[in-house]
């Protein structure tokens, strides 16, 4: 619990920065911050190539733990010394890739926090593979504190000190031209720490090699691998390829349109964490109840309950989005939102298809999951090369349902077949249905009204109304809840 908790409540903070940082970029900085760190991610699987999971599979059977963390330890610093020195090699071309190309040292810094967050990954997991939660919640939750203080350091404090004392050592630390360069510097600040608070696991580390054990665990990381870049590619990629193929016309035009889509995607965090924590305490309740008779039928009504959770999510961001809007603090940015409602319905489709994974790991058939998250991959390529150049960050944003909802589809139908769960997708449908006619209603009512007042008067009225509809078509299912079937009759 520690471990997804911990995770969970640092990426919170780091959401937290949102509105800070869209207060004090201009849509076109923002968007250079988040295609660097639409890279970060990628570069984040070559360098680690799934051995973190493969630690955790060979040290857990048939094998010396601490032999396993020294072959995975010494093989990840080797490949993260060559990795990090080709990347800071070739700075020129990645930026020019990423069209950074003013900022060749954001490769270099990007490299460096890629470089020392790999190198912690099998001391972070070390910690969890002997059972040591709280250091490990602490040194997550404590470095996101140190990048926002740092954060808040760079874009207010500096600029201030600079301003009133120009002639100071300090000031002279400050150039305005850097823009999303402090945040990276921030960032890297925590990385750093973070290392430094894992030294005693990473000097544990001892020089024993074994090259048949390491060909054994390349062999098992080489299909994470594959995995590892379609999430990326399904997740943050399309950043990037906004930035190579917008219709805007300048550079500084395209990079403010991966602003607006990299801010309006934030909108979608309450449903990302649910989702997050879902998936933090789902499977090991699944694999429990996988050694029982009535597991399908448990797993239906976890599927109901999920995607009723969601539907109800989704109309408190949309019918309050006068008020969610607000978390972007640049009104140049609210451009983009229009986007929303796809992206969330996108991440209801994705919390659905993680519901439905259960099938393909239960039946170890794992292979399926890789399979269904190339096609993934494929769909989110295919999509946004076609249509970003007519449509924009639009293309990206049901490139992204496309994806995500194809692989839920995919899921669900290969899953029937393999490990069957009685799934009400009657019920299911209505939920959904009936969600998207109260936005829809609400969103021609918001058409007619521009008083915010009346428009929140509107979605409140709305949301009620969905609330009753769910209390009365889910009524046995709520009953049975040990709180909320008190108080239905």
């Amino acid at each position: 619990m520690w471990y997804g908790l911990s995770s969970i409540f640092a990426s919170f903070l780091n959401y937290l920065l949102t509105p800070y940082l869209t207060h004090y970029m201009s849509a076109s900085v923002y968007g250079e911050m988040s295609l660097i760190y639409a890279a970060i991610p990628f570069m984040n699987v070559i360098f680690t190539y799934g051995m973190e999971t493969t630690f955790f599979r060979f040290s857990n059977k048939d094998h010396n733990g601490k032999h396993v963390y020294n072959i995975a330890s010494l093989s990840l610093v080797g490949t993260t010394l060559l990795f990090t020195v080709i990347l800071m090699l070739w700075r020129g071309p990645v930026a020019t890739l990423l069209r950074v190309e003013e900022h060749p040292q954001f490769v270099v810094w990007a490299a460096s926090i890629i470089a020392l967050d790999t190198l912690t990954t099998l001391p972070f997991a070390k910690l969890r593979n002997d059972g040591r939660p709280r250091k490990y919640a602490f040194i997550r939750v404590a470095g996101i504190l140190l990048n926002i203080v740092l954060v808040v350091f760079f874009y207010t404090v500096l600029p201030g000190y600079a301003k009133a004392h120009p002639g100071s050592w300090l000031a002279s630390m400050y150039d305005p031209s850097l823009g999303a360069g402090y945040y990276i510097i921030a960032n890297l600040a925590m990385s750093a720490f973070s290392f430094l608070l894992l030294l005693p696991e990473f000097a544990a580390i001892r020089f024993e090699w074994d090259a048949k054990l390491w060909k054994q665990m390349i062999v098992y990381s080489a299909p994470l691998l594959i995995v590892g870049f379609g999430g990326v590619i399904n997740e943050t990629f399309d950043r990037i390829m906004l930035g190579w193929w917008s219709p805007a016309g300048t550079e500084l035009q395209k990079k403010a349109e991966v602003g607006i889509y990299s801010a309006c995607y934030k909108l979608s965090i309450l449903i990302t964490l649910f989702v997050r924590a879902f998936r933090m305490g789902a499977e090991p309740f699944f694999f429990q109840q996988a050694r029982g008779e009535d597991a399908p039928k448990t797993y239906a009504r976890v599927m109901n309950y999920f995607v009723m959770i969601l539907c109800i999510m989704f109309l408190v961001v949309m019918l309050y989005l006068d008020v969610w809007k607000q978390f972007i603090r640049n009104k140049e940015m609210w451009a983009g939102l229009s986007v929303v409602p796809i992206l969330l319905i996108a991440n209801m489709c994705l919390g659905v298809y993680y519901n439905l994974a259960i099938w393909y790991k239960l039946s170890h058939k794992t292979n399926a999951g890789a399979t269904i998250t190339i096609i993934g991959a494929l769909l989110t390529l295919v999509i946004n090369y076609l249509f970003i150049p007519k449509y924009g960050y639009t293309a990206c944003a049901w490139a992204t349902l496309s994806c995500y909802g194809g692989m839920m589809v995919i899921s669900y139908i290969w899953g029937q077949k393999v490990y069957p769960v009685p799934y009400n997708v009657r019920k299911l449908t209505s939920m959904f249905m009936m969600m998207l006619m109260v936005y829809g209603f609400h969103y021609m009512v918001c058409r007619v009204i521009s008083n915010e007042g009346l428009r929140l008067l509107s979605g409140t009225t709305f949301m009620l109304m969905y609330i009753v509809f769910i209390a009365n078509s889910q009524k046995q299912e709520l009953k049975t809840l040990p709180v909320i079937g008190k108080f239905i009759r």
